[in-house]
This record gives structure tokens, C-alpha cells and sequence, in this order.
């Protein structure tokens, strides 16, 4: 799953791909089995998806000192590689994930 990921987030346009179609499956599915409005579920997503964001940067960063390659005029505590494309594309698994869930509890809540 690793490498998958790290080949479609090779390229901009392939991973913004990805992130549109797993977002869309994951609306999708949350409107059709758990009668969740789009609009609603859109709004839940986005949500979603900006906090697990904030939870995901942080896994596998290595500053520049510890990578040994500070860049002159740069914090030398800023990531020396990080990965944003990967990132995106696992934030937005584990988001579609977490939006099916709480789709599926919703109706158990009474909402």
C-alpha cells in the first residue's frame, strides 16, 4: 500500500486525481447508504479532512539538521522532505474512513 501510494503521488495531476475520487466515493456513499445530505456531507468531509491533515504532517519528518542538509537562510528545524502529495492521499484514505463512520452513527444518534 506504501508504494502505491508513494507512485500516484509522483505527479500533481495524479494525485489530485486520486484525492477527487476517494473524496467523491466516500460522499457518495455516505449520502446513498446513510441518507446524509451532500451538502451535509461535503461539509463533514471538508472537516474531516483539514484535521486529520494537521494529525498526518507531522509522521516521518526529519528536519534539515537531522538530515544533515541545511539549507543556507532556512530554519534549520524546517522538513527536509515533506512528502505532501503522500500526505494528502493518506489524509484523505483515513478522512473517507473516519466519514463513513460517522455517517454510519448518525442514524443510531437519533440525527
Amino acid at each position: 500500500m506504501i508504494s502505491l501510494v508513494k507512485t500516484l503521488a509522483r505527479s500533481l495531476w495524479s494525485t489530485l486525481a486520486v484525492v477527487a475520487v476517494i473524496s467523491a466515493i466516500a460522499v457518495a456513499i455516505s449520502v446513498n447508504a446513510f441518507g446524509l445530505r451532500v451538502s451535509g456531507s461535503l461539509a463533514l468531509y471538508f472537516v474531516i479532512w483539514w484535521i486529520l491533515l494537521f494529525a498526518v504532517l507531522p509522521f516521518g519528518i526529519r528536519s534539515q539538521v537531522e538530515a544533515g542538509e541545511v539549507v543556507r537562510g532556512s530554519e534549520p528545524g524546517a522538513p527536509a522532505l515533506p512528502a505532501l502529495r503522500e500526505k494528502a492521499i493518506w489524509t484523505t484514505l483515513v478522512a473517507s474512513i473516519v466519514l463513513i463512520g460517522a455517517a454510519a452513527v448518525f442514524p443510531l444518534t437519533g440525527l
